[in-house]
């Protein structure tokens, strides 16, 4: 007989946010990979490449929330693709800037449609309003952690 440990896990909301970003992640990561070649955080450095310019491996660390590692990982895949290039090092003299580029763009091209369609087909089963409703309380928990997390720091 199972013991109750006071916590149930369907309901528990760090689990639904986990398996449900993992179920999300899970259908982009295969379309992407077939369609473009690219792993999660590939894409998500072209994205943020696309959107900010110009950025340290320790700036996209900070921007994605990925770790070091990851983000080392996806940078050299990218580079190794030639979609990615580094430039000279940086003002702080110790990291080189990456930036997408003209292959790198044109693909990043080619994605957008596609994300936007994953999108759609996603956030499709809710209304104008539960998206605008849904994305502020994202943003708040965001926000919350982010303070716990100064918290213990």
């Amino acid at each position: 007989m199972k013991k109750k440990c006071g916590l149930n896990l369907a309901e528990f909301l760090p689990y639904q946010l986990s398996i449900t970003s993992n179920a999300v992640s899970g259908v982009i990561a295969r379309e992407y990979q077939a369609r473009f070649g690219l792993k999660i955080p590939e894409w998500r450095i072209m994205a943020i490449l696309a959107e900010r310019g110009v950025m340290s491996q320790r700036e996209l660390v900070a921007a994605t929330l990925m770790d070091k590692v990851t983000v080392n990982r996806a940078v050299k895949g990218l580079v190794e693709r030639s979609l990615v290039r580094r430039l000279p090092v940086l003002k702080d003299g110790r990291s080189h800037g990456l930036e997408l580029n003209a292959a790198g763009e044109a693909l990043y091209g080619e994605i957008v449609p596609a994300a936007l369609a994953m999108d759609a087909r996603l956030s499709g089963i809710l209304s104008a309003d539960e998206r605008r409703q849904l994305s502020a309380m994202l943003r708040r928990m965001r926000e919350a952690a982010d303070a716990i997390s100064g918290d213990c720091g």
